[in-house]
């Protein structure tokens, strides 16, 4: 197995880090099943009571690894689309530690995190559109709910850049920090989270997403069903082709 990402667990805490800073932490194939590996090992592991995603204190993930993704393009089953499945059944706390880029996934993923600290040099973006795809692992309920029909336009369709400042006010974040605080910080956070009684804090999360349960797998199969066919369009292809060629 390689190192792209980094995994420690102690304290009642599984922490992952993705550690492919070369390319900004842009995942690829083999990091999204690393990942929905140690998602589905934590949810059975009675001894992990919260889950940390991080980068570092300068990249979060600058999404998806489009050169990778185009190789993909015609497979069925995308390790992505596999990986936002198990994130939506995740059923322990799970904390992101936020820094630098949050692109695409990297902004996404943060709607099913119970906790966001973000760092002031955060910078996310949606920019599904301009790549000629959609909105991804249910971003299209999951942002609506939070920021409201207009602001959702705003950020999924124009795919405008925003602050963590912004990210906090939009409800998507929880607290704004300096990046060298940023990894202590969100430490701290889990840490307060797994000491509190397991079985409390599973029930609360649970009853807390149990309206959107029934609802949010099927957005998520029909986002993905859109995405994997705007994937195989000539547009898309066109505009994915012309972004390796001005690289």
């Amino acid at each position: 197995m390689s190192d792209l990402i980094l995994t420690s667990n102690a304290q009642g805490i599984f922490t992952i880090t993705l550690n492919r800073f070369d390319k900004k932490n842009a995942l690829n194939t083999e990091m999204y099943q690393q990942l929905c590996q140690h998602f589905k090992d934590a949810m059975t592991n009675e001894n992990i009571h919260c889950l940390v995603i991080q980068g570092n204190a300068e990249c979060f993930t600058a999404g998806n690894d489009l050169d990778d993704f185009l190789q993909c393009s015609h497979d069925e089953d995308l390790a992505a689309l596999e990986f936002v499945s198990t994130l939506a059944e995740f059923n322990k706390p799970l904390i992101a530690g936020v820094a630098g880029a949050a692109v695409g996934i990297g902004t996404t993923l943060l709607l099913h995190c119970d906790m966001v600290i973000a760092a002031n040099n955060s910078k996310f973006k949606l920019p599904f559109t301009q790549l000629g795809l959609c909105p991804e692992a249910g971003s299209s309920l999951l942002l609506t709910q939070r920021v409201g029909h207009n602001r959702a336009f705003e950020l999924l369709v124009l795919g405008k850049t925003f602050s963590a400042n912004q990210a906090l006010e939009y409800g998507i974040i929880n607290q704004v920090c300096q990046p060298k605080e940023l990894l202590s910080i969100t430490r701290d956070v889990a840490s307060s989270i797994a000491e509190l009684p397991q079985d409390a804090v599973l029930t609360s999360k649970k009853l807390m997403r149990q309206a959107n349960q029934t609802v949010l797998p099927q957005i998520i199969k029909e986002e993905g069903e859109q995405f994997s066919r705007l994937m195989n369009t000539e547009e898309c292809k066109n505009i994915l082709s012309s972004f390796f060629r001005t690289k």
